[in-house]
């Protein structure tokens, strides 16, 4: 039987398999997006990243609604190098906002899901707050960011194999430069994955999330 919670999005090249989950016990503030690592490194929506961070927004009182991007699981299509999935982020975002107006949306992303959700995030309205985790600014630009004027939290390991720390603080810096609602949160020892790190992970993503609301 399929899960309670699991459902699939409509779009363009067929349709987008997601998970949808509730907090338990609170009034829901606010919603959330949540986009997986890069697919040809096998990443998914139940990457154990992303459903801690799920699980994070949760506890922070947000519906979180965590989607495959094309050509992964159940999602029709083919991966596009980031191109394509710029129109998965889209999706997920109306399907966010169809279903739950006049809330604000969060949008949440671990390393590929980061650079292509950020570029969505940054320019939509409905977008109030911004997560980036593990952002991997050794292989993409993130130059874009600079311009970014909402609150903005990256979470970080201070061994990250994509993402050297000093870069990642140059970029930071930049987007304070017009912004004071950036936070950056470095887990020493944490590699991109976050192993031994998870709740860590959990804790610096649920904190701030509940002083955004």
């Amino acid at each position: 039987m399929y899960p309670a919670g699991n459902l699939f999005i409509p779009v363009t090249h067929g349709k987008l398999e997601a998970i949808l989950k509730e907090p338990q016990g609170a009034a829901v503030a606010a919603v959330a997006l949540v986009l997986h690592p890069h697919p040809l490194g096998g990443g998914t929506m139940h990457n154990k990243v992303v459903f801690r961070a799920a699980s994070a927004l949760n506890d922070a009182g947000l519906i979180t609604l965590r989607i495959n991007f094309r050509g992964v699981g159940q999602s029709t299509g083919e991966h596009d190098a980031g191109r394509g999935e710029l129109e998965d982020v889209r999706a997920g975002l109306q399907y966010l906002a169809d279903n739950y107006p006049q809330r604000s949306i969060t949008l949440c992303g671990f390393s590929f899901g980061a650079r292509v959700g950020l570029e969505v995030g940054i320019a939509d309205e409905r977008v109030r707050d911004l997560i980036s985790i593990g952002t991997p600014v050794d292989k993409y630009d993130f130059a874009f960011l600079e311009a970014c004027r909402k609150s903005i939290l990256f979470v970080h390991g201070d061994r990250d194999e994509f993402g050297e720390v000093s870069k990642l603080r140059n970029l930071v810096a930049k987007i304070e430069e017009n912004n004071t609602n950036v936070e950056l949160a470095v887990i020493r020892g944490a590699d991109h994955f976050f192993e031994g790190h998870l709740d860590e992970l959990k804790q610096a993503i649920t904190d701030w999330t509940r002083r955004q609301l």
